[in-house]
């Protein structure tokens, strides 16, 4: 009997450090060895920004403080393991400041590490991580704006 369809639940985060943004390389599929931000599963009973400082904690060993929710992402099913996602999946994702702690890979990240604004874009591997990055750069000028810093 083939397994029923199913939708997962992602949430990550979006950490900056002064016009820096942490990301992680994927040490397994889905995009294995490709750059992207920290994240990973919703446990039953998690709350999602648990979650996020969770995953960032997890990936990093980064302390953060979220700033604000920046969306909600979907990635649609592949057909290949390679080519992506294999269950519909919706991406929950935060903008968040650095709090402590300097990038070492962990859980399933090979790889973490701070990178400049514009070498983080470039270096995102897909368009979901990059439209979140763009949303968190959006959202946190929004707040700075309004705590007029």
């Amino acid at each position: 009997m083939a397994a029923l369809p199913r939708i997962s639940i992602g949430v990550g985060a979006v950490v900056f450090r002064n016009e820096e943004a942490l990301l992680v390389r994927r040490g397994k599929p889905p995009f294995k060895g490709a750059w992207t931000i920290p994240g990973g599963g919703l446990e039953y009973g998690e709350r999602l920004e648990d979650c996020a400082l969770r995953e960032v904690r997890e990936e990093t060993g980064v302390e953060a403080r979220l700033i604000g929710p920046i969306g909600v992402f979907e990635a649609m099913p592949a057909e290949h393991d390679a080519e992506g996602f294999l269950v519909h999946t919706l991406l929950i994702d935060y903008a968040a400041e650095w709090v402590s702690g300097e990038p070492v890979a962990g859980d399933d990240a090979s790889d973490a590490r701070f990178f400049p604004l514009d070498e983080a874009h470039a270096l995102l591997a897909w368009d979901l991580p990059r439209q979140a990055l763009a949303a968190a750069i959006e959202t946190r000028a929004r707040i700075s704006a309004m705590k007029g810093l």
